[in-house]
């Protein structure tokens, strides 16, 4: 028997794969017959509509190819890193120990300054001596040598106490080819001399005419003791400079003069005028000597380094009382500090020990008691240590770069920022004697002479030194900052601060942007698109989808425009009736939704369609200005009198925000609980009533739960606030009229038809049979919608709101206009923010073309262009799933 309808069963299967197969022949057959009847014009059509779509999708891949291709060029050159171009050496023609060490910025010109005053300025490429000069220092032997950050102006200290200033420079003139005089001597294929004098030949056919500028000033009497250490610095502003210097001498007595210049722009004339002052003695044990002391250069303050491993920090801002302000252990014990240098900008103070650690320090206002001006040396950074004892430090004129040499020859180059070694180089020769070191004024040049005058140079080109992946993704540890962070600031207001290139809070920004938006987008978006869908009277949504898509034709420059002048001083005088609008809002829906569901059945079928629609309307209308005649008395009575206040943490406590931010949360936690406890019953009663009388009753079920919902959110609310919770400092904090909120509103305006279109074009694609066997069943049209429709349409709906967020993502005027660009990283509604979008188009008309700031822009292009792809390829793996599902369907 079993047998007999296995084999029954069998010949069933194989009678309907049979019909199957006799089917498709029979659809085929009337497919070719249709192509046979079809015209030739319309075969030719369909051909060529086939490959013009075929070349254009492959154009456009091709384009995308190509723009992603282009982007990575512009960006490779930055994190390529530097070329080493060349090298010299030569012997220097002097027979006295070289103390002093200067280079022009065309690294044409050098000088060099011996112990008894000889001043030697030569060729740098080939080593010839172009002139010399003799300083009478008066048989004083110089002790302890110093200079500012262009090298031009020097200081001597001397073992007799006294000190001396020089000017070591050069002048760089221009001459014309026929101004050029007669007996030029050629030094290379590039320069000539004549008389002391170097002529390069420039670009324009003129000649560029580089001599030294050399110029001893008069002796000055500072202490009784020879000047073991000495530094000068330049401060002040150009019509009132400060010229200073400190000096600590055999006996650990440390000074400090500050001169102010005073210029009268009528006459020309300066007046000089000079205060010294003895700072507190340096608290060092016996056999502990100085290396080296630092100045600032508005003499604010000074740091001695000595060999027992620790710097003593002066506080000079009150120049009549200086004071030790701090003592500091630098380096290992028993590891002595052989050279100090401040980086240009004197925000970083570079230590080099004698194990040859590198260590950057900070000065940060921490309030601590253990200083007399609650600030402290912080080590901000530990660069690389080199092989031997650190000799000699000398910072670059224009970015954060240092060079420093060891004991052993090794010179590296390091740029403190971005904390990478740039370049390695090592002196040949005789490495034992003691060498200076100095950064060509362009950054790309390396000068290093040792005591007995053999010169070597080394050329280079690093156009990019301060950008790493590190530096672009990572926290670093800025001037002026507490801590390592993520920074966006390409420029300032002073060309020493150093540039900041992170972009994680442009990422950070463009996502915030984007998540409040869609916050406001999404929902709005969504119900619009089913209630028109499945809900609305098909007169009344032939008008309201073409007006949707209408709204996205508006330019977003005037949705900006509007955001940023109108908008945002409106809601930053109605904040607290706009929160309470977030309330109003919905009830006035739920209003009008109850009200027209309390109506008699033949007035819901006769006026069905525009009227039930304007009544929507205009109970949300109702609502939303009873919100803002009630915002005053609102803020009153939850905000203290004034949201603003209350945002900085001045007034109030958290519980009122928390209470409006919960209600939606508690409103649902509500009617979740309604449902699982009485829904069945209340369901059932409902269907034994009348229309109109279970409207009435659902409307006061609506009720109860809206007045339970309130209750509940401001008990948890409270209950929050009890255990110290404030959403004040986070998500909530100081109230900026250009802020996400603003933005939230007019981007979700913006992507709204978007979303709206896509999604309501997805829910009508759904079959009618699957709505009508849930209607058949018994379903409401609203669980249809909810249970049947939206789910098959799951796909295209996800794809919609893919698409708005993608739009939300890369949009740029809206938030250039209102979003007040601040690159900041915080959560806060009401702060401001800057997105990649945002960036690049303030930032890259002002970019020098192949520039640092401009490939970091590049960079954002890139980045933005690649989270694009990454969501939409998410947003493709996604949406596939879903279709799958809707297909079992």
């Amino acid at each position: 028997m079993a047998d007999t309808t296995r084999t029954d069963a069998h010949s069933e299967d194989y009678g309907t794969e049979l019909k199957n197969q006799q089917s498709a022949a029979a659809i085929e057959n009337r497919l070719r017959q249709r192509s046979m009847d079809t015209r030739t014009s319309v075969k030719l059509g369909e051909n060529v509509a086939r490959w013009v779509i075929t070349v254009g999708g492959l154009l456009v891949i091709v384009a995308v190819l190509g723009i992603m291709v282009f982007l990575f060029r512009v960006v490779m050159p930055m994190l390529a890193g530097g070329e080493e171009l060349g090298s010299v050496r030569h012997q220097l023609a002097t027979d006295q120990d070289v103390i002093w060490i200067n280079g022009d910025e065309f690294q044409t010109l050098g000088s060099v300054v011996g112990t008894e005053g000889r001043v030697i300025t030569f060729h740098v490429p080939t080593g010839t001596e172009v002139s010399r000069e003799e300083f009478d220092f008066e048989g004083a032997t110089v002790t302890a040598v110093s200079g500012t950050l262009a090298r031009d102006r020097v200081a001597f200290g001397f073992d007799d106490g006294t000190v001396r200033f020089a000017t070591i420079g050069f002048d760089s003139q221009s001459t014309s080819r026929r101004n050029m005089p007669p007996g030029l001597t050629e030094l290379d294929e590039r320069d000539r001399m004549l008389d002391g004098r170097v002529f390069t030949e420039v670009g324009t056919g003129d000649f560029r005419t580089l001599s030294a500028v050399s110029e001893l000033g008069p002796s000055e009497q500072i202490s009784e003791f020879p000047i073991v250490a000495i530094d000068y610095r330049v401060g002040g502003t150009r019509e009132r400079p400060v010229l200073a210097f400190a000096t600590v001498d055999s006996e650990g007595a440390v000074r400090v003069s500050r001169s102010r210049v005073q210029l009268n722009m009528m006459t020309g004339e300066e007046t000089v005028t000079t205060t010294t002052v003895e700072a507190p003695p340096l608290p060092l044990e016996d056999g502990v000597s100085v290396t080296a002391v630092l100045l600032s250069g508005n003499a604010d303050r000074a740091v001695v380094g000595a060999d027992n491993g620790f710097v003593y920090r002066y506080d000079l801002r009150n120049f009549d009382d200086p004071q030790l302000a701090e003592r500091r252990r630098v380096g290992d014990e028993g590891v002595a500090v052989t050279a100090m240098t401040f980086l240009s900008g004197e925000e970083s103070l570079v230590v080099g020990s004698e194990d040859g650690s590198i260590r950057v320090y900070f000065r940060l206002q921490t309030g601590t008691d253990e200083t007399t001006d609650g600030r402290e040396l912080v080590r901000a950074r530990t660069h690389a240590s080199m092989p031997a004892a650190v000799v000699d430090l000398s910072e670059a004129q224009r970015h954060k770069e240092f060079v420093a040499v060891d004991a052993e020859g090794n010179v590296w180059v390091i740029h403190s920022t971005s904390d990478q070694v740039l370049f390695e180089f090592a002196r040949s020769g005789d490495v034992t004697t003691e060498s200076s070191a100095m950064i060509f004024p362009r950054s790309n040049g390396v000068m290093l002479v040792s005591q007995g005058g053999e010169m070597e140079a080394w050329q280079y080109r690093n156009r990019h030194p301060e950008v790493t992946l590190g530096v672009l993704f990572g926290r670093i540890w800025y001037e002026g900052y507490d801590e390592p962070t993520f920074v966006w600031q390409s420029t300032a207001a002073v060309d020493t601060a150093e540039p900041k290139y992170s972009l994680v809070p442009l990422v950070f920004g463009t996502l915030k942007a984007a998540f409040y938006a869609m916050i406001f987008a999404a929902p709005i978006a969504l119900m619009a698109a089913v209630y028109t869908s499945e809900f609305v009277h098909r007169g009344v949504r032939a008008t309201v989808k073409p007006v949707m898509e209408m709204m996205e034709a508006l330019p977003t420059v005037v949705l900006g425009f509007i955001a940023a002048l109108v908008l945002a001083p409106f809601v930053e005088e109605w904040i607290a009736a706009v929160l309470l609008g977030f309330i109003a809002v919905p009830t006035g829906l739920m209003i009008g939704a109850f009200a027209w569901q309390m109506l008699p059945a033949r007035i819901v079928l006769r006026y069905d369609g525009m009227p039930k629609f304007l009544l929507m309307g205009l109970s949300i209308v109702v609502t939303a200005w009873i919100a803002y005649n009630l915002g005053p008395l609102f803020e009153d009575v939850l905000f203290d009198g004034s949201f603003r206040a209350w945002t900085t943490g001045r007034i109030g406590t958290g519980t009122p925000f928390m209470f409006i931010i919960l209600l939606p949360l508690s409103y649902m936690a509500v009617a979740w609980g309604f449902r699982r406890s009485m829904g069945a019953a209340f369901s059932a009663k409902m269907r034994t009533l009348e229309r109109h009388v279970a409207g009435r009753l659902d409307a006061l079920r609506w009720l109860a739960l809206f007045f339970a919902a309130l209750a509940l959110s401001y008990t948890v609310a409270s209950f929050l606030t009890l255990i110290g919770y404030d959403p004040r400092g986070g998500f909530v904090d100081s109230y900026q009229q250009r802020n996400a909120l603003v933005v939230g509103f007019v981007m979700a305006f913006a992507v709204i038809p978007n979303i709206y279109t896509l999604t309501e074009d997805a829910l009508n694609s759904v079959p009618p049979h699957l709505r009508a066997g849930s209607l058949a069943t018994g379903a409401t049209p609203w669980q249809t919608a909810m249970w049947v429709v939206l789910p098959t349409a799951a796909s295209g709906v996800f794809s919609a709101m893919m698409m708005g967020f993608g739009r939300a993502v890369g949009e740029t005027m809206i938030v250039v206009m209102a979003a007040g660009n601040t690159p900041i990283m915080e959560w806060n509604i009401f702060s401001g923010l800057r997105t990649l979008s945002a960036n690049i188009a303030i930032e890259l008309p002002e970019a020098v073309k192949d520039s640092t700031n401009y490939r970091v822009l590049f960079l954002a292009a890139l980045t933005l262009f690649l989270m694009t792809f990454f969501i939409n390829t998410l947003a493709e793996l996604v949406r596939q799933r879903f279709r799958k599902r809707a297909f079992q369907l």
